[in-house]
């Protein structure tokens, strides 16, 4: 398990096809890469790149390649969700909502590279899964509701699969209205995005939570130009305060 950006990430490699010498490794390199990520884009941290690009000791243009990949990254989603999601959402730069699901994607691909083939990595309830969990298993990851985290309230299946949740059950409300520049106000206690990419899923959570209550009615087409812009298929789950619940995708 690794502490980094708040939360744990933890790591399940299911494959005998990498050594346990490599597997070490690429453990090691993706821990690296989670701390780096910290380090650069933490809005907690006085030294982080963000927060010298944020007091102005620091230009864009003149960022290292992490930080424009990153920043690149979030102009992309930006729009592609109509600005639903931004690095700007409060007016200064945070890309929080962008990189943990980029770093645990980015981790993901190294241990591809060091040659797993079936794995997971968690990251705050945030998961990118790759091939199958088992010869004759895919995996499956619960949702769960998200007044009793006790209670699974939906089971989602499949192979290279990604889940992101985003919601008040944890932090309150913390996810700002892009246009208003506020907490958003909203009858939505989670909203869970599932596809192939947990970068896309993330994001698709965020924005999908900052639309508020319009999401119900909205979230469904900016899944469909997302996949659209991807080739991928990406899917919600949403949870109500008063316990209802419905989907979109």
């Amino acid at each position: 398990m690794v502490h980094c950006m708040g939360t744990v990430f933890s790591f399940d490699v299911r494959t005998s096809e990498i050594g346990a010498g490599a597997l070490e490794d690429a453990l090691d390199s993706a821990e690296l890469l989670l701390h780096e990520a910290d380090r650069t884009f933490s809005t907690y941290r006085s030294d982080s790149v963000v927060s010298r690009l944020n007091r102005g000791e620091l230009d864009a243009a003149d960022a290292d390649d992490l930080t424009q990949q990153a920043l690149g990254g979030c102009r992309y989603w930006q729009r592609v969700t109509d600005g639903w999601f931004t690095a700007y959402a409060t007016g200064a730069l945070d890309p929080s909502g962008y990189v943990k699901g980029w770093a645990i994607e980015r981790a993901s691909d190294l241990l591809r590279e060091a040659g797993s083939r079936s794995h997971s990595i968690n990251g705050g309830g945030d998961v990118q899964c790759v091939g199958m969990a088992a010869v004759d298993r895919p995996w499956q990851i619960g949702i769960a509701d998200p007044s009793d985290s006790s209670r699974i309230l939906r089971v989602v299946s499949g192979t290279d699969l990604a889940v992101a949740t985003s919601g008040t059950a944890e932090r309150g409300s913390h996810i700002i209205d892009p246009h208003t520049r506020q907490p958003v106000a909203t009858l939505l206690r989670s909203l869970t995005v599932f596809g192939r990419s947990i970068t896309a899923c993330d994001v698709l959570a965020t924005a999908g939570f900052a639309m508020g209550d319009r999401a119900r009615s909205e979230l469904g087409p900016l899944l469909q130009r997302a996949g659209a812009e991807n080739g991928a298929s990406y899917q919600a789950f949403a949870v109500q305060a008063d316990g209802s619940t419905w989907t979109a995708g």
